[in-house]
């Protein structure tokens, strides 16, 4: 099986082409460019580079956020486009599962989280369930003290495993003082989220789970800013 895994969720986004559980190439959105003019380019190096074309692929796994609603909806519009035009099926993927998914250490529970910007992080927490991972609530965005917190409470007084490519968001946070006292760590992994999200594809697929392009849908977790301005203007009356 063939996959092409995109992730546009935000700057540091990369696309991958795997073959069953061996990553082909992987291409890093490593500059300021647009993913309106990058990601195509960039989609025809990595299948260069893994020596086919387009028709060889057989299916597609796409971040479906969360993450900026541009690059979100670029990624998603782009896929969809393809699946139709091949005929190709779809494997829709939280980036913040794919975060969860690079987790190395044994704690029952893990905590992921993502910049979101604004003094926001975007956050789940996962428990491990055997050799995967279910989700405990929905996905969110805070402070990333708050979500320190709500993590905790998830926790129940034990231990947590931390995930994430910008720890920096939350070891400062005087909410993480208590858990430093209980050793507890960021693991710091990569921010190049194809790869894992094309291996979350293939496993998807391998148990028959897949979308229809027209029920492909973003996970934003955040409003947008016209849709906070619109409620803003109908609030308060204008």
């Amino acid at each position: 099986m063939i996959v092409l895994a995109i992730d546009t969720c935000d700057s540091r986004g990369s696309v991958a082409v795997l073959e069953e559980d061996c990553l082909l190439k992987v291409v890093s959105h490593d500059s300021q460019e647009d993913y309106s003019s990058w990601l195509l380019p960039a989609v025809g190096e990595c299948l260069q580079g893994s020596e086919l074309q387009m028709e060889d692929v057989e299916a597609y796994a796409v971040a479906t956020g969360p993450g900026s609603f541009t690059g979100v909806r670029v990624g998603l519009t782009t896929v969809k486009a393809w699946a139709e035009v091949y005929g190709k099926r779809i494997v829709a993927v939280s980036r913040l599962r794919a975060l969860a998914m690079e987790a190395s250490g044994g704690a029952a529970l893990v905590a992921v989280f993502a910049n979101a910007q604004r003094g926001q992080v975007f956050g789940a927490i996962y428990q491990r369930e055997g050799t995967g991972l279910a989700r405990l609530g929905a996905e969110m965005v805070m402070a990333p003290g708050k979500f320190v917190e709500a993590a905790a409470e998830f926790g129940n007084d034990g231990s947590i495993g931390w995930v994430s490519a910008d720890a920096e968001c939350v070891v400062s946070e005087e909410a993480w003082k208590a858990r430093e006292r209980r050793r507890e760590k960021v693991e710091r992994v990569s921010s190049v989220r194809a790869p894992m999200i094309g291996r979350i594809g293939l496993a998807e697929l391998a148990e028959g789970r897949f979308t229809e392009a027209l029920a492909l849908d973003a996970n934003y977790v955040r409003r947008s800013d016209a849709e906070i301005f619109w409620k803003g203007r109908t609030t308060h009356g204008g």
